[in-house]
């Protein structure tokens, strides 16, 4: 008996902890706005999946779109820069030296980055734009099961598979016809606090 109220104790502290707040940067629209970027290239949509070096899981997945402006949703992420503005898991402003610096926080000795871009529709990269937008502040070690949410909504992109591992859904992103493939290793130590603090120029 002793036991059975241990685990119904358990059980709701799991469901407590479930359907706990999560907590969100949100960044005022003004300053959105002021900081959206729009790259000259095609509507596309990117995935990626930080790798681990050692035994080849995946650790975390992202998501990239190119629509009427450039955007990574980064669900449960760690990421953070003071003039990348956030709402929702969503990073504004991403110009190039902007993504570059999002991939070296994840890319290093112990952890490689996948980047697979495939290009779409204006419609499509709006539609994946809206969902990310969308969707809200992602809680801890859901990365992946939001990222498959929201492609599956995706017109093209419905047969990537509802999961929890970001590999499964790397693996489903290079079947896409037309996909680009780029994979970046980093030497850099694990510890990657000093990067944080790393003055970056994010041009135009």
């Amino acid at each position: 008996m002793r036991a059975v109220r241990l685990l119904a104790v358990f059980a709701l502290a799991l469901l407590a902890a479930c359907g706990a707040p999560v907590e969100e940067r949100r960044a005022p629209d003004a300053e959105v706005a002021r900081a959206a970027y729009r790259h000259p290239g095609p509507p596309t949509i990117t995935l990626y999946t930080v790798i681990n070096n050692h035994h080849g899981g995946g650790a975390h997945t992202a998501l990239m779109v190119n629509a009427d402006q450039r955007a990574i949703f980064d669900p449960a992420g760690s990421f953070y820069h003071p003039h990348l503005p956030e709402q929702g898991d969503v990073h504004f402003g991403m110009t190039d030296p902007a993504v570059e610096f999002y991939i070296d926080y994840h890319a290093r000795e112990t952890y490689r980055v996948v980047e697979q871009t495939v290009v779409v529709s204006p419609e499509v990269a709006a539609r994946a734009m809206a969902l990310m937008r969308g969707y809200g502040p992602v809680a801890k070690t859901l990365c992946a099961q939001s990222t498959s949410q929201i492609l599956r909504q995706v017109p093209g992109f419905e047969s990537v598979p509802q999961t929890m591992s970001p590999k499964a859904i790397m693996q489903a992103f290079a079947a896409m016809p037309g996909v680009q493939t780029r994979v970046v290793r980093d030497d850099s130590p694990s510890d990657n606090s000093g990067l944080l603090q790393a003055p970056v120029l994010l041009r135009r």
